[in-house]
């Protein structure tokens, strides 16, 4: 099955069950920015973003072990103090940089995890839009071979 023809198969059916479940509204999933999610670099994500450079801030905490033994489901979360319109995580050395975009509804605590995928040990940043700004905390994951410590 053609790539492009899965990746559709695959965003629809998440965007229309998360829409379903009142996760996300149609104004939001009209939102998801192609740009960013092409982006190869960190420079190109943040362009996408309209982010410039951002801020690193203390208020921005980064959740994700010091070692993952498997690169293909590696835990990651965001917690901030900071009332949170958008978080998005970034991945330095991955082929694709943006990993992952959240939009966070007014009124709701500003947290999320998920697991993303890491080709190899980097760098691993969170992003936290709020009042129209950029901020963000980075750590670096290391990535073993098959839990092996290559």
């Amino acid at each position: 099955m053609n790539q492009h023809r899965r990746d559709l198969l695959k965003y629809s059916a998440i965007f229309g069950l998360m829409a379903s479940a009142g996760l996300i509204s149609e104004a939001q999933a009209q939102e998801w920015n192609k740009a960013a999610f092409d982006g190869k670099s960190l420079d190109e994500v943040f362009k996408a973003f309209g982010a410039g450079s951002p801020e690193k801030s203390t208020a921005v905490t980064l959740v994700a072990p010091d070692i993952a033994e498997n690169g293909a489901v590696v835990p990651v979360g965001i917690n901030t103090t900071l009332k949170a319109q958008q978080m998005a995580i970034l991945v330095e050395k991955n082929p694709s940089a943006l990993a992952a975009q959240f939009f966070i509804p007014s009124g709701t605590e500003p947290f999320m995890t998920t697991r993303i995928k890491m080709g190899q040990t980097s760098n691993v940043y969170a992003l936290v839009k709020a009042d129209g700004k950029w901020y963000m905390s980075s750590k670096e994951v290391k990535v073993t071979l098959g839990g092996c410590g290559g």
